[in-house]
């Protein structure tokens, strides 16, 4: 059992709950909070969360929260992750192989310079978006060009990447995890990821979920560090702060917190 601790302001308020690794109960950490930054501790030492963090504005490769994913459990060299949420994946990964499932962490932390480089390439036409258009000729409008992109890539700064709790496992279409080994991969997700701290932010849009990205099969959040930051962005993070990009001016008229950062599976909030 892991046990956390908040401190909220300057001495202010002091709470402490336990939660169990596996849970996916939501966490009252932010209850009558009025700071914007967060200190939680879990099995490590104290670290600030605020909204510098929330936003991607740090870099992962010295970051004391963050480690290397041993190439054992990813696709390429080079990529990072909070280290509980890397602990939590390594205990799920040992037990789907047992069941027959590999699972590959493809995309991990990616922050604000990383995903300005993925959103800007879309923006200017030198990366396809997921319909194979090239944005820059086929949409000139700016507002209509920005919701063409989020349909699967988040703004700079409202990423769940930034944070190091999301990553994208084996591969990036839904249709993979719909036959054969993909849905057996997806299947065993479903079914037991939650017994490890992992949901899936982004589940088919509809009724319950209007608002947001498509949905990912393959994005999945550990909640006991990314449900505190969630709650961080509901009550601090204003779309105004979102800047140095291109189509950063569309973020307000859009509504990209309310929408996309808070537009998640119900479940994983």
């Amino acid at each position: 059992m892991l046990r956390f601790f908040l401190w909220i302001g300057v001495g202010s308020l002091s709470l402490q709950c336990q939660s169990k690794a596996t849970s996916t109960e939501s966490l009252p950490f932010l209850k009558n909070a009025n700071s914007d930054t967060i200190t939680l501790v879990t099995d490590t030492l104290p670290t600030p969360y605020n909204l510098a963090y929330l936003m991607g504005k740090f870099n992962p490769t010295n970051h004391p929260d963050f480690v290397l994913i041993d190439k054992q459990y990813a696709n390429r060299d080079g990529m990072y992750l909070h280290k509980e949420a890397y602990q939590a994946f390594q205990k799920m990964y040992q037990a789907a192989l047992q069941d027959g499932v590999q699972l590959i962490i493809i995309s991990a932390t990616r922050n604000f310079e990383s995903q300005k480089s993925i959103w800007e390439a879309k923006w200017k036409g030198e990366r396809l978006v997921e319909s194979g258009e090239n944005l820059a000729k086929t949409t000139p409008d700016s507002k209509e060009r920005a919701f063409k992109i989020l349909r699967y890539s988040s703004m700079p700064s409202s990423s769940r990447h930034h944070w190091g709790t999301d990553m994208d496992l084996n591969n990036l279409t839904n249709e993979y995890f719909e036959h054969g080994q993909g849905k057996k991969i997806y299947d065993w997700l479903q079914a037991n990821a939650g017994k490890y701290g992992f949901c899936q932010p982004y589940t088919p849009k509809g009724e319950l979920r209007p608002h947001g990205y498509e949905e990912e099969k393959w994005h999945w959040s550990y909640l006991p560090i990314a449900k505190p930051l969630t709650d961080l962005a509901a009550r601090h993070f204003k779309d105004e702060l979102i800047a140095g990009f291109l189509g950063a001016d569309q973020a307000t008229s859009i509504g990209i917190v309310k929408h996309y950062v808070l537009g998640i599976n119900a479940a994983c909030l």
